[in-house]
């Protein structure tokens, strides 16, 4: 897209309309496919996401960081005491892919780790306050976007954002989502 392209643009300029297929009539008429009628919305995502994660992956890349260590750092931020089975959950990556990332947060001091109090052998999870920083600095930016996206919605449009953002997640894991996003404002509305 150029430069000069307006920056608010009028959703009814948009066409949610599937591509047209080979003999230019609808794909999905033809194929039977509902998915070709999202490929608008797929793209739009896709652009929302670049954008979104942008300005953090400019920062992280000065730190030698990734968006993995943004997602750790993210989770462990809004969660102190999250323990590495949790987060595994919560990311659905392998024990090694988090360990690398784990180490290098770990030994660079953004995050530390300590046993459970009841059980030894847990390993929970905190950021320093070095990390605590990072993780707040890149939420900033991005809570920044946010607020310009939300700026001229009404409540009932910003409920609409959240709902379909909330459909996006697979159905049998959107209350286990709900419940740490609740937990994780309890906490972050007691610092």
């Amino acid at each position: 897209m150029s430069n000069d392209c307006k920056e608010n643009v009028n959703m009814t300029d948009i066409n949610f309309s599937s591509p047209p297929g080979p003999d230019g009539s609808s794909s999905a008429d033809d194929s039977g496919d509902p998915a070709v009628d999202h490929y608008d919305l797929i793209e739009l995502l896709f652009f929302a996401y670049r954008d979104f994660i942008s300005e953090p992956d400019a920062i992280l890349d000065g730190y030698g960081f990734g968006r993995a260590h943004h997602r750790v750092l993210h989770f462990v931020d809004r969660n102190p005491g999250l323990s590495v089975a949790d987060l595994l959950e919560i990311l659905k990556i392998t024990k090694q892919s988090l360990a690398r990332v784990l180490k290098q947060l770990i030994d660079r001091g953004f995050v530390t780790q300590r046993a459970g109090e009841r059980d030894r052998r847990q390993r929970l999870l905190f950021a320093t306050p070095q990390g605590e920083r990072l993780a707040r600095q890149l939420a900033a930016l991005q809570s920044q976007r946010f607020e310009r996206a939300l700026a001229d919605m009404s409540a009932a449009e910003r409920e609409m954002a959240a709902g379909f953002l909330l459909r996006l997640i697979n159905p049998q894991e959107r209350a286990q989502v709900l419940s740490l996003v609740e937990r994780a404002r309890a906490h972050g509305d007691t610092r």
